[in-house]
């Protein structure tokens, strides 16, 4: 038996793909082949987002792949993921998280981001991060920037940026971690809903789904449950500056911080919740987010879209 793992060609994609490959090769005793695809988020380098319709742009052709039989298995980044999967589809595994943080990386060595100068360059194709960095750094100047890891590297030097924003688990997965200047705090920056996060994916026929368990680790399913039952409560996609964070203790159930914030950071809408159900504690925090002023910036983005 031979599995085909669908991924996007990206560098990061790829090792993540080559990660999952090698967990389901101990753990199913089968081969397995790399399906490389280019999605229509990767053909669209230079466009926004939130503009170019959002982040389900980087799974659709890698869904169509599994929804036609051309690959058995799919590897996404958690956060890429739309709140609603495509029909027929299943989120079979949660491997180990990554460092769910955002990182700094700074043209001087060592900077943190309350260290910047005032008026600094920053770097980030996110309308999350910008909400964030906005509220905690009214002065700075943020740069719309977009391309792989790698490419916004590059882009740190050629656009004369004091800094860029990535996340952790990209450059720790690319051997890069050398390269963050800090590690920024939750409480600063609270990270995109089940980032660091992979998700294995494949179709709801038959029984690999089922062998597919043997990689999930329990923690990392726990918090995707509860940060994606945030994300489809409050509705938000790349257009919206959403965050969610859930820290799972084994005795206490799991705990979810989440936010939902206008998009020049004048508002910050919190919610928090805990309990023993994952999504029940994402939707509480959500809907307090909604309560404690998120439904109306919400209602604003609608509006200013038409």
């Amino acid at each position: 038996m031979k599995l085909r793992i669908a991924t996007r060609r990206s560098d990061l994609a790829l090792v993540q793909a080559r990660r999952v490959a090698g967990a389901i090769r101990k753990a199913l005793g089968v081969e397995v082949d790399l399906v490389p695809l280019q999605t229509t988020g990767d053909r669209l380098k230079e466009a926004r987002l939130a503009d170019v319709g959002g982040k389900g742009l980087f799974v659709k052709e890698i869904e169509e792949a599994l929804l036609d039989g051309r690959a058995d298995v799919a590897v996404h980044s958690a956060k890429d993921l739309p709140a609603e999967l495509a029909p027929g589809l299943r989120l079979a595994a949660f491997p180990e998280r990554a460092d769910p943080r955002d990182a700094l990386v700074a043209a001087a060595p060592g900077v943190r981001l309350l260290d910047l100068p005032r008026g600094a360059r920053v770097g980030t194709g996110s309308v999350r991060r910008t909400a964030q960095l906005l509220a905690a750094r009214p002065d700075l100047e943020i740069v719309p920037l977009r391309g792989n890891v790698l490419t916004r590297l590059r882009k740190l030097d050629e656009n004369d940026l004091h800094a860029i924003v990535l996340a952790c688990a990209g450059l720790d997965r690319l051997g890069l971690a050398d390269r963050i200047a800090e590690r920024i705090a939750p409480e600063l920056l609270l990270p995109a809903p089940t980032q660091g996060i992979l998700a294995v994916e494949t179709r709801e026929e038959g029984s690999l789904a089922d062998d597919l368990r043997a990689l999930d680790d329990d923690a990392a399913r726990v918090a995707a449950e509860a940060e994606r039952s945030f994300l489809a409560v409050v509705e938000g996609d790349c257009k919206v500056p959403v965050a969610a964070l859930a820290e799972v203790d084994p005795g206490e159930g799991v705990r979810i911080r989440g936010l939902v914030a206008a998009l020049d950071g004048s508002v910050l809408a919190r919610g928090a919740a805990r309990g023993a159900d994952a999504a029940a504690a994402g939707d509480a925090a959500a809907r307090q987010a909604l309560a404690a002023g998120g439904e109306e910036i919400l209602r604003r983005l609608r509006e200013a879209a038409g």
